[in-house]
């Protein structure tokens, strides 16, 4: 009896030891490391998880409901019905290396965002501005070529962070920002740390540091979650645990929402997926709930366009496409299309890995053959995204209200369709909520009709932490682990 208290006493006193050196600190498990640090110079979403209104800030922000709200611009106001934009910038905003924020700022990271080399992965965020101007240290004001009412859900973005033109060349290994913590360390395969930053215009955040450990192998995340060598692991890759985490009352199960949508693209470039019919044809065999269930343990919910189920100008298209192996097979043979194989190309989360699986198989199902490849996210970023070397590819879509994708030049899709690229058009001079709403539900069913990509499902946001850890949030309206109201209680 002697021993077995000791051994109780023990562990118990293994269970409280983290948590006593934790009050003012947190460790937060990602599934993925980032490329770099820079938000300006890179697509993954993996680095705005790290330093979105953490390292750094924009003129306007997300707040975690997805309104835009102001950052270091206090205040703002269109002119001109759209096309001129004045922010009032707050005073006294300094950079973790000391330096002033003021309007010239501004101007920098607004002219590098729109420079024609620059390297920004959302340079089309900045394509239509002609002019920024600083008209005063706390006032600037910005031009465009024609009105454009979502201007300040664009500088929202991680990709519009502000930065100090002295630094802005090596933000990607050593990041300075303006954010409530400044940059700590960066071990490379293990973990970045951040630590508060004295000098913080606002609010002060309760933590005084942070760190992110990065664990790919969900059984790996399980483990250092029950272990405590992680407090929270806001985006969790082992859905099939989270029965047992619920069970226990050291922990919490937070379910939100994404702007995730989790789709098998095609490369519409490459013969015959140029085909509509070969595209429905793949989109047909594809069963959403069985990759849900198969691959998220059921949490998401079915999508047939590209657009989020909680948005309220959403359009319910999944019965457009449902699960018919019959007519995916008669298309084929329509489009005169018979033994082909396909490259599919999977980067790392589970939910492109498990959920390749299934679907392979499915296709299989209807004469299409795949060969797999299992890329890392650095390679995925170059073969697939950059290079467009690829036929199909499951990758969950996670930037807000990102159906201007499928207008881009170059985009990683391919697809090429007039009357799409003039409703995006139209959507960026609308100035109604009114006309907004039309026009993206007319977006909606004209992807569900062309198919450029098989619509899976919304990507839940499925996290875990410290039952005592509150300020966390639940949804996700960009890829961000805000930390400024994170704290423990007590």
């Amino acid at each position: 009896m002697f021993q077995r208290l000791l051994t109780s006493a023990a562990a118990l006193a293994c269970l409280a030891a983290p948590a006593m050196a934790a009050q003012d600190m947190i460790r937060l498990g990602m599934v993925l490391e980032p490329p770099g640090l820079d938000p300006t110079a890179n697509a993954a979403a993996a680095i705005d998880e790290i330093t979105y209104a953490n390292l750094f800030e924009g003129l306007t922000r997300f707040a975690p409901d997805g309104t835009i709200v102001p950052s270091l611009a206090e205040s703002w106001e269109a002119k001109d019905g759209g096309k001129v934009y004045e922010f009032h910038l707050r005073k006294g905003v300094r950079f973790h290396d000391g330096a002033d924020f003021d309007a010239s700022d501004v101007v920098f990271s607004l002219d590098r965002a729109r420079a024609p080399d620059s390297t920004n992965p959302q340079k089309q965020l900045f394509a239509d501005i002609t002019a920024v101007e600083a008209l005063s240290p706390d006032l600037v004001r910005v031009t465009l070529k024609e009105p454009d009412g979502l201007f300040p859900w664009k500088m929202a973005w991680g990709d519009a962070a502000m930065l100090d033109p002295a630094s802005a060349a090596t933000d990607a290994t050593h990041p300075v920002g303006t954010g409530p913590f400044r940059f700590g360390e960066w071990v490379q395969g293990d973990h970045v740390t951040l630590a508060a930053f004295d000098g913080y215009w606002g609010e002060k955040p309760a933590l005084k540091s942070a760190t992110f450990r990065f664990i790919s192998d969900p059984t790996a995340a399980f483990a250092a979650m029950m272990a405590g060598d992680v407090d929270a692991f806001p985006i969790y890759p082992a859905p099939e645990t989270l029965d047992q985490i619920k069970a226990d009352p050291r922990f919490q199960v937070i379910v939100g929402t994404t702007e995730g949508e989790t789709i098998l693209s095609m490369n519409n470039r490459n013969k015959p997926l140029d085909n509509p019919k070969v595209r429905e044809a793949i989109a047909l065999a594809v069963d959403r709930q069985a990759i849900i269930d198969g691959a998220m343990f059921g949490y998401g919910t079915p999508i047939g366009s590209h657009f989020a189920p909680h948005n309220p100008d959403y359009v319910d298209l999944v019965a457009k496409t449902p699960h018919d192996p019959e007519r995916a097979r008669a298309l084929l043979a329509e489009a005169g299309v018979s033994g082909l194989k396909l490259r599919l190309a999977l980067p790392p989360p589970p939910y492109a890995r498990r959920g390749g699986e299934i679907v392979a198989a499915e296709l299989r199902d209807v004469g299409i053959e795949t060969e797999t490849t299992n890329m890392e996210w650095a390679q995925w970023l170059e073969q697939v995204h950059k290079n467009h070397d690829f036929d199909l590819t499951i990758v969950s879509h996670v930037e807000p209200m990102d159906l201007d994708i499928y207008a881009r030049e170059g985009y990683y899709i391919g697809y090429d369709n007039a009357d799409y690229r003039a409703l995006m058009e139209r959507l960026k001079a609308a100035l109604t909520l009114a006309e907004r709403s039309d026009i993206l539900k007319q977006a909606q069913e004209k992807l569900a009709a062309d198919h450029p990509a098989a619509y899976l499902f919304q990507l839940a946001k499925t996290g875990v932490a410290d039952a005592r850890i509150e300020g966390l949030w639940a949804n996700a309206p960009s890829p961000a682990n805000d930390l400024s109201k994170v704290h423990w209680r007590e």
